[in-house]
């Protein structure tokens, strides 16, 4: 087995540029290498059995007496795998947690521009392109399959390796603290819109688990530095932020534009603005993102110019074309009836024009009474536009 380029910091090596692994360091220095390879921006270990799991209980015990997680009704079951991983994957004793960097084009640093263009559809940028869970997912499969081939280059270590090689890949799909491990395994820190954090790349990533059999020594984590800054808490349209480190989800524009089902709340509507799926806001302003990493993964490549889409376009969009241009879709999620409601309260806060309204009209009676409620509202909207222009 052979490596290019690896600092002796890192991993022994011979002459002949043949590995040896002489601690459990050395084999986590290599899968770290490993899962870089396969796109992943970082990755970090945690033991199963690590304290956090039982603090995180406790603290998601007292969100949810907040009555924060709206209809996240999931949030209130599987509390014991939550606190117990070990039972999740039978025979896992390390996780492996990793991040991959999403963005395809750089922001302007600390500027939310998207509020410069009232009449495009805004989409979080992480859904812009194909799914990521998939991508995620098949990628850690791949590091599990690298790890088992690598199995006999250790079987002088004490990391279980002699036992039935146990993995699996997580992503977003289990009852598993995601985020906190990620934060304990040093891949960066919370910050205080309870996204994580990294000093070299801001916070345009996502996250994913794999459980393995091996025992590997837990990685630290850092220090905070996020300090005096509040301006995650001071941009967020809807106040969800309610202090440091605090979110009420059911307030949250991610939250009501894709897990929110029937209808949104009056009091959130003007705050949505023109998002139509997720929010970027508190990351666009965050000063960690000017070190941004653009992503090397191509999944995320915008598709069927979601990046830069008026929301009349989408509006037209029918059930079929809806189905068949969110096919990988995260944006199917929301299902075509949530996603026209978005798009209609997102037209109500558009400019003032006869042509949104006629727009906005064609649909009524045409779904349900849901998303009837929103096309009135905003079809208000627009007449209390247009009759203040008219005065002025």
């Amino acid at each position: 087995m052979t490596i290019k380029s690896v600092s002796k910091k890192s991993l022994a090596i011979t002459t002949a540029e043949t590995l040896i692994f002489n601690t459990p360091i050395d084999v986590k220095n290599w899968i770290k290498l490993q899962a870089q390879s396969l796109g992943f921006a970082d990755c970090g270990f945690l033991s199963v059995h690590h304290p956090l799991f039982a603090e995180q209980i406790t603290q998601l015990q007292s969100w949810l007496d907040k009555g924060y997680e709206g209809q996240l009704q999931f949030m209130h079951n599987n509390h014991e795998l939550r606190a117990n991983p070990e039972q999740l994957v039978e025979g896992a004793k390390t996780i492996i947690s990793v991040r991959m960097d999403y963005l395809t084009q750089a922001p302007t640093p600390r500027t939310v521009s998207d509020n410069s263009h009232p009449n495009s559809a805004i989409i979080a940028r992480y859904a812009r392109g194909r799914d990521y869970h998939k991508t995620m997912r098949s990628r850690l499969k791949q590091l599990a399959l690298d790890i088992e081939a690598m199995l006999p280059e250790w079987q002088h270590l004490d990391i279980g390796h002699n036992t039935d090689f146990i993995f699996r890949p997580f992503s977003d799909s289990a009852p598993i603290f995601e985020r906190p491990i990620a934060d304990a395994a040093g891949l960066g820190w919370t910050g205080k819109h309870t996204l994580l954090l990294n000093k070299q790349a801001g916070s345009f990533f996502v996250l994913g688990e794999l459980f393995i059999s091996l025992e590997l020594p837990d990685d630290k984590p850092v220090a905070s530095h996020c300090g005096s800054c509040s301006a995650c808490i001071d941009i967020c349209p809807t106040q969800a932020i309610v202090a440091p480190y605090e979110l009420n989800a059911a307030a949250c524009i991610s939250y009501l534009t894709i897990e929110h089902k029937g209808t949104i709340d009056i009091k959130y509507r003007r705050a949505i603005g023109n998002r139509i799926f997720g929010c970027d806001d508190c990351q666009l302003i965050c000063p960690w993102n000017r070190y941004a990493k653009i992503t090397a993964v191509e999944d995320f490549a915008p598709r069927h110019n979601l990046d830069n889409s008026d929301l009349i376009t989408l509006w037209n969009w029918d059930e079929e074309e809806f189905l068949q241009k969110t096919q990988g879709s995260p944006i199917r999620r929301t299902g075509y009836i949530s996603f026209l409601r978005n798009i209609a309260i997102a037209l109500g806060n558009a400019t003032g024009q006869q042509y949104h309204i006629d727009q906005l009209r064609f649909k009524l009676g045409m779904h349900d009474d849901t998303l009837d409620e929103h096309i009135i509202w905003a079809i208000k909207e627009q007449e209390m536009k247009i009759n203040n222009t008219k005065k002025s």
